[in-house]
């Protein structure tokens, strides 16, 4: 007796086998909380390329930052080329894993954005804020995608906004290289919540 049952259309076999090609490429999603227990600071990379579309949903995750009044006063400088992440890394007193990043993200504070409305509590802070969240959105991101970054605050602003050919008032807050891990993940050991949390009222020393 034949059967009933309709045999699967050539189409609908291409889309479940898109899909599940999809799937593999795509990399894995982690949850949340895992997330942020996985991050840590890479200071050595692979020699591998970061793809575009990684990027730009690094990029898109930054985009949702909350910010003072919505305002977005941060802006991002992406950088490939070679010879500007060696000067950035000089910059940042020679700390040359920077370079070799496939990837680096400047965060700069744009005080212009928001000080129309917040006054100088706007240039002197809030862009400042707005520019340190994005950044770590930024981290969050990557190492959901599977992809290790390091957070680098020390450098010469002037010579960082020299390198990227920024005008004032922009402010350079923070340079995150960002690329596949070439290290073993180091965890370090976090405060206590017993030390770290007061309710409230601060009880600590200072």
């Amino acid at each position: 007796m034949a059967s009933t049952g309709k045999r699967p259309s050539s189409e609908s076999r291409e889309t479940k086998e898109t899909k599940e090609t999809k799937e593999l490429r795509e990399p894995q999603k982690l949850d949340f909380f895992a997330v942020v227990h996985s991050r840590f600071s890479v200071r050595a990379y692979q020699k591998r390329e970061v793809e575009p579309d990684l990027l730009r949903k690094i990029l898109e995750a930054v985009n949702q930052a909350p910010s003072a009044g919505n305002l977005q006063a941060y802006e991002i400088v992406v950088i490939r080329d070679i010879d500007r992440k060696r000067a950035l890394a000089r910059a940042a007193l020679d700390q040359n894993f920077i370079a070799e990043a496939p990837v680096v993200l400047v965060f700069l504070a744009n005080p212009r954005r928001n000080q129309w409305r917040y006054g100088r509590r706007g240039s002197d802070l809030y862009c400042l804020q707005d520019a340190t969240i994005a950044c770590a959105y930024a981290q969050l991101a990557a190492t959901a995608l599977g992809l290790g970054s390091c957070w680098v605050g020390a450098f010469d602003d002037r010579q960082v906004l020299n390198i990227l050919h920024c005008p004032q008032p922009l402010r350079p807050v923070a340079i995150l290289p960002i690329g596949w891990p070439d290290e073993p993940l180091e965890h370090r050991p976090r405060r206590s919540l017993s030390d770290l949390v007061h309710y409230e009222r601060y009880e600590g020393q200072g």
